[in-house]
């Protein structure tokens, strides 16, 4: 059922440009006439901007060139004139250093687009890893009506019959050829086959992840975020997507209505419950300050004690990936298992509450999406630790590591740049074993710079040959979502601007304890603070440019990794342009 419209014709946004008889308005006007268009396309309609995240290089969004396509249909069928407005891409294996660099670039040109064209509300087209944290954080500071389209999980791999997952499946063959169990050959049909159609990747990385979020969060169309790319249905969402935001203009259904307290509560424990990336925490932070909404790891740490992974995909689970996900009920079954757990009440793009869009969700499969008496690991995804290693907090993922890392003591092996760390491994007499904590540092916000996904450390050559296929590392990067294993990541604040991190030494005997949420150094604090003393800060790392100036500005870790100047809390809002 529609809502009563709140705007009319002459309320909306564009018709500033659009309406008025003044010279300016004769200029907005005979330009779009300069384009082919009419008063017929414009005159009392909603104007909805699609943010489009496609490029020639973004593989997760090469289907984007058509959807575009889909969502502009929608928009015209329920009366609105559509105008597409290309964002930056960010595709996360070809963007370099790392596309955590530009995420708040993302951001900034979603909240600009939005703000200084003639739009009413708005179309966010992403999925792959940043596109979706960086256009809803840009879309939520501009304030205007905006629906998000994910771009959808590509399709299972396949090698000698084989299910590959993307990513995990990465990093576990590449360990099997550095042991010498897989020829060139067999290495470049994995290749081939690993990644078979359009779409993000299909385990539970930080794309899956983040677009389940944004759904949780009620930012999509019920169901939208589990649809496999190529999947026909995936076709008619974008077309009903774009209908939906006109109707939401109409409707005056602002961001500040969705995005709330308990909404990201919500999204945070579906999160846990989908065995997330460990990403989520940095992005649902920044998120959620956007709205206004306080977060931090505490409310990620509390969630974890009380919400199992029920969401038996890689790389948490053992077998399953995003398509079976998607056949078994998809993320709407998944958060009706979550029953009381959820703030039902909460309210969605598409007018109902979350509640009202779970009402016939149902579990087809009950080994993929599990019930809360029968998870794939009892307590959350993730876990938040602290100590004097990390006094602003670190992360790790218990439900996706060997379990007997959980509780560990052993002797650091320091690393200051990841080229030092690439070379070390591979050295056949490299002093380690698996009870070594291998430590990379210098990969933080500043340090990476943009915090890069290395903290999966590669097991030293060595062990590997030896079976040792996990042991615990420690960084202040982050790691793929598609990753696995005992990495302890994110620790803040990070060791470039001097954060205890920078001062471990090679023999350190460093401790954790997943179950006391504690990670420590062994050393005296008087020797810890010798050490702080003597330690001098490294050279910039950018002296001109963007990122000169994304290092006088990025937050740490801990806090979302946000610009200090774009958080909601930073200053009044930004005022409509004028239009003189």
């Amino acid at each position: 059922m529609t809502a009563p419209r709140k705007k009319t014709p002459e309320t909306l946004r564009s018709a500033r440009w659009f309406a008025k008889d003044d010279l300016r308005g004769f200029g907005h006007r005979s330009r779009a006439m300069q384009m082919g268009y009419g008063p017929e396309d414009w005159a009392g309609r909603p104007i909805i901007g699609i943010l489009n995240t496609w490029s020639d290089i973004n593989q997760c969004h090469a289907h984007f060139k058509q959807r575009v396509e889909d969502v502009k249909r929608g928009i015209l069928q329920a009366g609105g004139f559509p105008i597409e407005l290309p964002a930056i891409s960010l595709s996360e294996p070809m963007v370099k250093p790392t596309t955590m660099l530009y995420r708040n670039l993302l951001a900034i040109e979603a909240e600009e687009l939005i703000r200084s064209h003639p739009v009413d509300g708005a179309v966010l087209m992403g999925g792959c890893d940043k596109t979706t944290p960086g256009l809803v954080m840009g879309a939520l500071s501009a304030g205007l009506p905006f629906i998000f389209v994910p771009a959808g999980p590509m399709l299972r791999g396949n090698w000698k019959g084989q299910t590959l997952g993307s990513g995990s499946d990465s990093w576990k063959y590449w360990d099997e050829r550095r042991a010498g169990n897989i020829s060139d050959a067999q290495w470049r049909e994995l290749e081939g086959g690993i990644a078979r159609s359009y779409g993000h990747c299909m385990t539970m990385g930080t794309a899956s992840t983040m677009t389940a979020i944004a759904e949780a969060m009620g930012l999509t169309l019920p169901g939208a975020s589990s649809i496999p790319a190529p999947d026909a249905n995936h076709i008619r969402m974008c077309s009903a997507s774009g209908r939906r935001a006109v109707e939401m203009v109409w409707e005056d259904l602002l961001p500040t209505q969705v995005l709330t307290a308990p909404a990201v509560r919500n999204a945070i424990r579906v999160a846990m419950a989908t065995g997330c990336s460990t990403n989520a925490i940095i992005h649902v932070v920044a998120m959620a300050r956007r709205a206004g909404v306080p977060c931090g790891l505490g409310d990620f740490d509390a969630a974890s004690r009380e919400v199992p992974v029920l969401a038996n995909i890689r790389p948490s689970g053992d077998k399953y990936l995003m398509e079976d996900f998607y056949y078994a009920g998809g993320l709407r079954a998944l958060m009706a298992n979550l029953g009381d757990l959820l703030d039902r009440d909460c309210l969605t793009v598409s007018g109902q509450t979350l509640g009202e869009t779970l009402a016939e969700a149902e579990v087809y499969d009950d080994d993929v999406i599990r019930p809360l008496s029968n998870p794939v690991y009892h307590s959350g995804a993730l876990a938040v630790l602290r100590g004097n290693l990390a006094p602003g907090g670190c992360v790790i993922k218990p439900s996706a590591c060997d379990q007997r890392y959980l509780s560990h003591t052993g002797p650091a092996l320091v690393f200051d740049s990841y080229p030092e760390m690439k070379a070390a491994v591979d050295d056949p007499d490299l002093d380690v074993t698996a009870d070594t904590v291998l430590v990379l540092r210098n990969a933080g916000p500043q340090g990476g710079p943009g915090m890069p996904e290395w903290g999966m450390l590669p097991i030293p050559t060595k062990l590997v040959k030896q079976g040792v296929r996990d042991m615990v590392r420690i960084s202040d990067a982050r790691m793929s979502g598609t990753s696995y294993g005992a990495c302890v990541l994110h620790v803040a604040p990070e060791s470039f601007i001097g954060g205890p991190l920078a001062l471990v030494r090679t023999g350190d005997m460093i401790r954790i304890d997943v179950e006391a949420r504690s990670i420590d150094m062994l050393v005296d604090d008087d020797e810890l603070a010798r050490r702080k003393a003597a330690w001098t800060a490294p050279a910039p790392r950018y002296e001109r440019g963007y990122g000169w100036m994304f290092a006088r500005h990025i937050r740490q870790a801990d806090e979302g990794c946000d610009f200090d100047y774009l958080e909601t809390g930073f200053g009044a809002p930004v005022a409509e342009p004028d239009i003189f």
